[in-house]
């Protein structure tokens, strides 16, 4: 694009205004000159052509009132009531006190696009800022914070500038009171609030203004927006991200979040969460906060997994039973059963030599430990985030937040949906609510479409397994004379078994990714459908519902190898099937490997293609998608192409933006904990990970979305509760997978208890592990086909073959039943799932017992900011009292009464929109 160099003449005269009116004279905090007579001023006097304003201004055409909200629509040509609709809603915008300016659609690059400008003015800002009890500065702090970092100076390289990380000074605040604006620190009307606070209240008056004459319950911009009537709604950025505003009063802190934070170059720099809160608001930035967070204490079950592994490594020759499974003289003479009916023919043990190597890096003794620490690692993640939250709270002036959401901020659309009227108790107003027949009846249909859709992809999976079934023998044959056995170096990869796998889980993903699709709409709608009273419970209620299905959806392929496959096989001759013996769909065995690799092969595809996926998915669609709407608007010079239309070419943030983060890294923490028994790395994977996400997200909102609407939230939400859920559950599955999906318990009894002679060895191990059958035994329908059976087979010669289980062998009186030792291998097997959770949980309640939630330093400021309330409060009164004794004491009669002067000037009249305050 062109680059307009300098500033056109009328640019400066409008800048030198803004500069003579910031300098004017100042009364206890406030300019004399009142903003209304400010912007009377430049409404009269400067008249600004679009074509010499600074691309990047953020203001009216005045220069003097900022935007604080864009709508944009397209006047259609059937579109009368659309027209009608726009033409009463903003005329009950101007009602509520809001000023608006058009930009033509012949002045838009597209030349179709009307841009509808929002300014909220001192007096209505004021208001709501009182209406929702904004916390403000009334003192400087006071507090000398004496935390002193050990070895600071080692930070120092990832340290960020002073005025990038604290962009505010720190002060006390207090709810703001209209009637009481002397009391704050108000240096300026014009910056007091900055304008992600000021975004939101525009928001917020948007989304309760009424669009119909003849029905008022018609209203909010949410609506207007489904049915077409304006095309988008949001706040501006305040400059484009790779340079500062031209504007000298103009922030640019989107500048500084992209140079500072958004850069992959950035990677190792800590993260400026006071800024991110300030441009974006707290919702937003408690989720960095988080996300920076878990990445930190990934780093420690990093390093603690990769020496697990490194001890894998370094004990690789200690290895006894890989060796004996590949030892010619043992493994190459072990015979063993065929893995399914017909097409499956006879092999020998040695052809998992490779595989049994593999699962010994993941399966031994460390691995135990790395399963008990990771219990241990997920309390002290969410105890110590706790503390770090509570201090958010605190800093961020969210400590009343969840009682300010209760009582304020209704959703319009429960206001709306809920008729009924009642007192409360505590206001002493009537509210809207919805009855308890209506509540239960809406909550027992949302339960059921959940249970529906669960069971939905329950059912797909079962189709799936046996998809699995059902080709693997078709594989088995086809595959068996495949001219790619014959390739040196991925002949012996090629297997049924990876075919089967492969084509499974490419319909397996197909599956989910269609049942995400549709069920995120359903989960919207029957959470739209509940009514819920706030924000807070609708994002809650929406997160339960979307997580359950996830769950359902991303782990049970795990769930299934860990706890299902191979452990429902039978014996030869007694083969388990899937649903009945004549369906011919024969219970799927594990790899010859075992099923712990194939749990560890997995979990790796799963977790890592998914991220691989998410993090180019998440970058380059949003890149892309504005590339080709913005193609046009880089032909025209770059006067042309205003802040709002540049904003307006932006990928829209939605409702549901941070819901998909979070879900993400939720689920990416579920695999880590909940099988990482299984593999030591995923840490390791995650941690590359995160620092990888951190930038990816922080670029992408900051570069290709438009800025969301800041909105706060005091906690993580509804996720909090999840992820304690899934430290609980972590404790429960890696027990089982250490007894039952590994043979680390197996390998133990024998050690201790069934090793030959005198001395303590593994040797024998696989022998002992292996059970006999008579191969004469064997049923028909069992038997493999003649041409399906190895060159080397010998059925004249080779009486007998082997399989994986503790029983008696043929010819014995319990020929065929379990030995002795399998009842003490599974007594064992639950003795270590008791002793294991027992010591996890006890230590877990230890820690969280220990470390309390809020830290003593927050605690002590908390307590001193409501004594200074308090107090400040108190002597503003005395000092307001004795001005008012003063001013009246030539009248004795007025003194006696203590009467307050009534202001000469009439406040400005605006029509609240909250049912709140009716």
């Amino acid at each position: 694009m062109n680059r307009v160099s300098g500033k056109s003449r009328d640019e400066t005269l409008i800048e030198m205004d803004r500069t003579a009116w910031s300098n004017g004279e100042e009364n206890n905090g406030f300019h004399s000159s009142s903003l209304v007579d400010k912007e009377s001023f430049h409404l009269e006097n400067a008249v600004v052509d679009k074509q010499l304003q600074s691309k990047d201004s953020v203001y009216f055409r005045d220069g003097v009132r900022r935007i604080d909200f864009v709508l944009s629509y397209i006047d259609d040509k059937d579109g009368e009531k659309k027209q009608d609709r726009r033409k009463e809603f903003e005329a009950n915008l101007q009602k509520a006190g809001l000023e608006l300016e058009t930009e033509d659609k012949s002045e838009s690059e597209d030349g179709r696009t009307f841009f509808l400008k929002v300014h909220l003015p001192w007096e209505v800002l004021a208001t709501y800022a009182d209406v929702l009890k904004i916390k403000v500065p009334f003192k400087a702090n006071d507090i000398l914070d004496k935390k002193e970092v050990p070895c600071s100076w080692l930070f120092t390289p990832i340290r960020l500038p002073e005025h990038v990380m604290h962009p505010e000074p720190d002060y006390f605040t207090s709810t703001f009171e209209k009637s009481k604006t002397d009391f704050f620190l108000i240096e300026d009307k014009d910056t007091f609030f900055p304008p992600s606070t000021r975004n939101r209240i525009v928001y917020y008056i948007l989304s309760r203004c009424p669009y119909s004459k003849e029905d008022k319950d018609k209203k909010g911009i949410k609506r207007l927006l489904n049915n077409g009537t304006y095309t988008a709604a949001f706040p501006l950025h305040d400059c484009r991200y790779w340079t500062r505003s031209r504007d000298p009063n103009c922030e640019s802190e989107r500048y500084s979040l992209y140079k500072n934070w958004a850069r992959f170059s950035r990677c190792y720099k800590e993260q400026p969460l006071n800024l991110i809160r300030k441009y974006y608001g707290e919702k937003i930035s408690i989720y960095f906060a988080w996300l920076g967070y878990y990445t930190e204490m990934l780093f420690y079950a990093a390093v603690v997994g990769l020496l697990c592994f490194i001890y894998g490594l370094a004990t690789f020759d200690e290895n006894v039973w890989s060796k004996e499974i590949c030892n010619d003289s043992i493994g190459g003479q072990i015979i063993m059963c065929p893995l399914c009916d017909k097409k499956c023919g006879y092999w020998k043990l040695n052809s998992t030599c490779s595989s049994s190597w593999q699962s010994y890096l993941f399966d031994n003794t460390a691995t135990v430990f790395f399963a008990i620490f990771m219990g241990i690692w997920v309390t002290l993640f969410l105890e110590f985030w706790k503390r770090r939250q509570a201090r958010l709270e605190y800093e961020w002036d969210l400590m009343d937040f969840e009682e300010e959401q209760q009582q304020l901020q209704l959703r319009p659309e429960y206001e709306t949906k809920c008729t009924s009227r009642r007192l409360n108790r505590v206001t002493q107003e009537m509210e809207p609510y919805l009855p308890a027949t209506s509540k239960c009846a809406r909550s027992l249909l949302s339960g059921a479409t959940v249970l529906f859709w669960i069971s939905l992809i329950i059912a797909s999976i079962i189709g799936v397994i046996a998809y699995r079934l059902a080709v693997f023998a078709a594989f088995a044959s086809i595959m068996k004379d495949s001219p790619t056995n014959k390739l040196d170096v991925v002949g012996s990869l090629i297997t049924p078994q990876l075919a089967t796998s492969v084509t499974a889980s490419c319909i397996n993903f197909v599956i989910i990714m269609v049942l995400n699709y549709l069920y995120e709409r359903v989960a919207i709608w029957i959470t739209d459908m509940e009514v819920p009273k706030t924000y807070v419970e609708y994002e809650n209620m929406l997160t339960m519902k979307m997580f359950l299905f996830q769950f359902v959806n991303y782990y049970s392929s795990c769930f299934y190898v860990a706890f299902f496959k191979g452990k429902f096989v039978g014996y030869p001759g007694n083969y388990g099937y899937m649903f009945n013996k004549w369906s011919g769909l024969r219970n799927e065995e594990c790899e010859p490997g075992g099923c712990l690799i194939e749990l560890t092969t997995q979990l790796v595809i799963v977790m890592v293609g998914k991220q691989v996926w998410g993090n180019i998915q998440e970058a380059l669609v949003p890149w892309l998608c504005n590339w080709w709407v913005s193609r046009n608007a880089r032909n025209h010079p770059e006067s042309l192409y205003s802040r709002w239309e540049q904003d307006h070419d932006l990928q829209d943030f939605s409702q549901l933006g941070l819901f998909y983060e979070y879900l993400e890294m939720v689920v990416q923490f579920g695999f880590i904990t909940l099988f990482v028994a299984s593999f030591p790395l995923a840490p390791v994977l995650a941690l590359i990970n995160n620092i990888v996400e951190v930038r990816v997200d922080a670029w992408k909102l900051t570069t290709q979305f438009r800025r969301p609407v800041a909105s706060k939230a005091h906690s993580i939400g509804a996720w909090e509760e999840i992820l304690n859920m899934i430290a609980v559950l972590s404790v429960v599955t890696n027990a089982f997978i250490v007894s039952f999906t590994s043979d680390m318990i197996p390998r133990l009894v024998y050690l201790y208890a069934y090793h030959p002679g005198t001395e303590i060895t593994m040797q024998g191990y696989i022998n002992n592990s292996l059970s006999v059958f008579n191969i004469s035994e064997i049923p028909p329908e069992n038997r493999p086909e003649d041409d399906e059976n190895p060159d080397w087979f010998n059925s004249t010669t080779m009486t007998t073959c082997r399989y994986r289980d503790y029983r008696y062998p043929s010819g014995h009186e319990k020929q065929y039943s379990h030995t002795m030792q399998f009842w003490h291998i599974l007594a064992a097997k639950m003795a270590f799932i008791i002793i294991m959770e027992h010591v996890v949980f006890v230590v877990k309640f230890v820690v969280a017992w220990l470390i309390p939630d809020v830290p003593s330093d927050v605690k002590a400021r908390i307590k001193r900011e409501r004594y200074l309330i308090q107090e400040y409060l108190h002597d503003y009164e005395l000092e307001k009292l004795k001005i008012q004794l003063i001013q009246n004491g030539q009248n004795s009669e007025e003194i006696n009464n203590c009467t307050c002067p009534t202001t000469a000037a009439s406040p400005m009249k605006i029509e609240v929109l909250s049912d709140c305050l009716a």
